[in-house]
């Protein structure tokens, strides 16, 4: 029956709602697992297993008890899904090496256990589930194939299937025992048949929904988890934007067929965080008009495959490529030299400024994002990690000529490879944080901790950690989370580098979704990018003034005689808490956040002797909340008293209150 696997694991569950053909339909978790293992080779039945599984919210409803016969006593003294599903595995690893077989493969008598139920529940707690759970056989299908004229698959019941060969009806009354039972008799019956041949079905899908309600920063990533159990056509999701460009909470999204397209569409109204989102029937011209390409320089640009991307930003509007080319250097070599460039232009040919960039292996990546803020010209540089999907939504709202949807997956996608740590004391530091991991501080990239600060720039009890991987990332989620620091119960939650930049530039990420940053004003932690300054000039540089920002705890506010009613927190440069310059910025359309317009720093008589690098002592201090006819005249008026100093930027003119 199944060509590929010496053993069937005849496979059954049940959850707290909906069951049978609306299983999954209400999100309801997963109460009940019930499995036998089927010998193809002997056509020996093994031992059924029946296990139950306790939910995180503990209520039945009246049409559960009443199909399942189980209580909520019953529910509360199970084991959670993760451990459940360790057992299952190791049950059946156990009894296919005791019959000498070598492999198994799951079958069931729909497949929404697999798709519905199992995948989305596993997404929303971060399980990861065992390989076999990647494919199946539907035994509804197989019976098909031997009776042809016992209608259409989708039609078929147990009950009809067993009456249809002449079976008897399993007298078993508990549910799950008795669909084991028989599919298990079916599954005999269908191997009896000469012609008996099958191929495993993988877990993939076609056709076109609309997806409406979703949080307007949600990624591909995001809807493919929503999606989960059900494989999306490559390249099989398009987001849609508005007339401005950014994104308006739509998405069509492609299926492999119209059975997976009509899964999809039972997950009408389910939960996305806290946001229920609507699913819909669309066509595939629809699907065509948004996920359209632009002109064959585009799509030769996409098809590159194995291509790091990296976009630029703020270029010259009168760059060429042998100047971008010149500027990235010969130890970040461009794949194909100029044409690994694309240009994004306005509809009338005018330069935006941004580019993307290829690269053909993430040494060379890395090497160009060290050119990050540095000078082009007389602008600096903003370099990011990008993906083939950004580039088509940039390009997207000046598109008009459908491009075939053949464009390769992105090389680089956005991974879950950091963890955020919420409740931390206040009084904790980076030694705390470290200590806390404990065995997995190994695991953690360098200079990968980032404190999370306040507006006023004390610390607000979130921290974020990138990870090595992905693996490493939900390793720690698991074993860490809500593990005590200092008589504080600590969350840890896996997420993503994109959901780390994002509060990083001031957004907030809860379970509502993602919320971007002010466009005006980036509220970075502290509010303004500090950083030390790496040379003592008079008048400082424009590149000078755009170094990474530094994230650390401040020190206690130091006050004098001569302070002002706001006292200043004081932060030493320490070039080892730099934030790690290859987050990806490009967390929200259209564009990365907007550059600092100032910078501070705070300095301190004891500080400054230490520092050489400070070009004086002082501090500089940013105002916020000015008259917009307010002159230099009016500021050192509202600073009378204090010793002022001014001076200016080369291109950009600032002023900079020094005390």
């Amino acid at each position: 029956m199944a060509s590929h696997s010496d053993t069937l694991v005849v496979f059954f569950g049940a959850t707290a709602g909906a069951n049978g053909g609306k299983l999954g339909s209400d999100e309801r978790e997963i109460i009940l697992l019930v499995w036998q293992i089927v010998d193809l080779h002997e056509k020996k039945v093994g031992k059924l297993h029946k296990c139950h599984v306790k939910p995180d919210s503990l209520e039945l409803t009246d049409q559960c008890k009443e199909e399942t016969g189980l209580t909520l006593d019953e529910i509360i003294k199970a084991e959670p899904l993760d451990k459940v599903l360790q057992q299952f595995q190791q049950s059946v690893s156990s009894e296919v090496k005791c019959l000498d077989r070598n492999s198994y493969t799951l079958c069931v008598n729909s497949p929404l256990i697999i798709r519905q139920a199992l995948h989305p529940e596993a997404s929303k707690k971060n399980l990861v589930l065992p390989e076999c759970f990647f494919s199946f056989v539907d035994v509804r299908k197989e019976f098909h194939k031997c009776c042809p004229n016992a209608g259409p698959a989708q039609k078929l019941t147990l009950t009809s299937m067993m009456e249809y060969v002449g079976l008897p009806a399993v007298s078993e009354q508990v549910m799950g025992v008795r669909e084991v039972m028989s599919m298990v008799q079916l599954t005999l019956c269908i191997l009896d048949e000469p012609y008996s041949n099958s191929k495993t079905e993988p877990v993939d899908s076609e056709t076109v929904i609309r997806a409406r309600g979703l949080p307007w920063q949600s990624s591909d990533q995001d809807i493919a988890r929503f999606f989960k159990g059900l494989n999306i056509a490559k390249g099989g999701v398009a987001l849609c934007l508005n007339a401005q460009g950014r994104r308006n909470g739509e998405a069509l999204v492609r299926f492999i067929n119209s059975e997976h397209r009509d899964l999809a569409l039972e997950r009408h109204k389910h939960h996305m965080g806290s946001r229920y989102i609507e699913v819909y029937k669309a066509t595939g011209e629809e699907f065509l008009k948004i996920a359209g390409g632009t002109s064959n320089e585009v799509a030769q640009f996409l098809s590159k495959e194995n291509q790091v991307i990296i976009r630029m930003r703020g270029l010259p509007f009168t760059a060429t490529p042998q100047e971008v080319l010149s500027f990235l250097g010969p130890e970040s070599p461009v794949t194909d030299g100029g044409e690994g460039l694309l240009f994004v232009k306005y509809p009338d040919g005018r330069p935006t400024g941004d580019a993307f960039v290829l690269f053909s292996c993430e040494e060379y990546a890395q090497n160009a994002l060290k050119k990050h803020k540095q000078i082009l010209g007389k602008r600096y540089i903003e370099l990011f990690r990008s993906t083939a999907a950004e580039v088509q939504q940039v390009l997207n709202r000046y598109m008009s000529t459908p491009l075939i949807a053949t464009l390769p997956p992105s090389p680089i996608v956005s991974t879950r490879d950091c963890i955020r740590l919420r409740g931390l004391p206040y009084t904790a530091g980076i030694e705390d944080i470290l200590e806390f991991m404990g065995e997995h501080t190994v695991d953690i990239k360098p200079h990968g901790v980032h404190m999370v600060l306040n507006q006023q720039g004390r610390p607000s009890g979130d921290a974020f950690i990138q990870m090595k991987s992905s693996d490493k990332a939900f390793m720690v989620a698991q074993k860490c989370h809500k593990k005590t620091m200092k008589d504080r119960y600590v969350e840890v939650f896996q997420c993503s580098t994109e959901e780390m930049s994002i509060v990083l530039m001031g957004g907030t990420l809860n379970r509502s979704g993602l919320s971007p940053p002010p466009c005006k004003l980036p509220c970075l932690s502290p509010p303004t990018a500090y950083a030390a300054f790496p040379t003592p000039p008079a008048i400082l540089s424009e590149a000078a003034l755009y170094q990474p920002p530094l994230l650390a705890a401040p020190r206690p506010p130091q006050t004098t005689a001569h302070s002002p009613a706001h006292t200043l927190a004081y932060y030493p440069p320490q070039p080892h808490l730099y934030m790690n310059m290859n987050m990806n910025y490009t967390a929200y359309y259209p564009s990365p956040p907007v550059s600092p317009s100032t910078v501070s720093y705070f300095s301190h008589p004891a500080a400054a002797a230490a520092s050489p690098v400070l070009p004086q002592p002082g501090a500089l201090v940013r105002m916020q909340g000015l008259p917009y006819n307010a002159g230099v005249k009016d500021i050192l008026s509202f600073f009378q008293g204090y010793q002022v100093s001014t001076c200016s930027t080369e291109g950009r003119h600032r002023q900079k209150c020094v005390f």
